[in-house]
């Protein structure tokens, strides 16, 4: 387990046990570019968001609530969205 990863790790596990979630900073996710639009001036290196950058799914209670709502506008997940009716509902 890294510095990065999520401290809720066991909760998540439960809900989506295939994703693994770690704490980046918004530069280092490298987020849709019309999420970035919608964020403006936000700090591109403050650490505000919690993935798992592979399948594009956050985790809302640890990201920061404007990059959740840029996000939700894209073609990312919320991780409960994604595992009852994304494609991890299937999993």
């Amino acid at each position: 387990m890294s510095s990065r990863t999520c401290p809720d790790w066991p909760e998540l596990t439960e809900i989506a046990p295939d994703l693994q979630f770690k704490h980046y900073t918004v530069a280092e996710a490298r987020l849709p570019a019309d999420s970035l639009v919608q964020l403006g001036d936000f700090p591109m290196g403050a650490v505000a968001i919690c993935a798992d950058l592979d399948k594009n799914v956050f985790y809302a209670t640890h990201t920061d609530p404007q990059v959740a709502e840029a996000l939700r506008e894209t073609h990312w997940y919320e991780v409960r969205e994604w595992s009852s009716t994304g494609p991890g509902a299937s999993a």
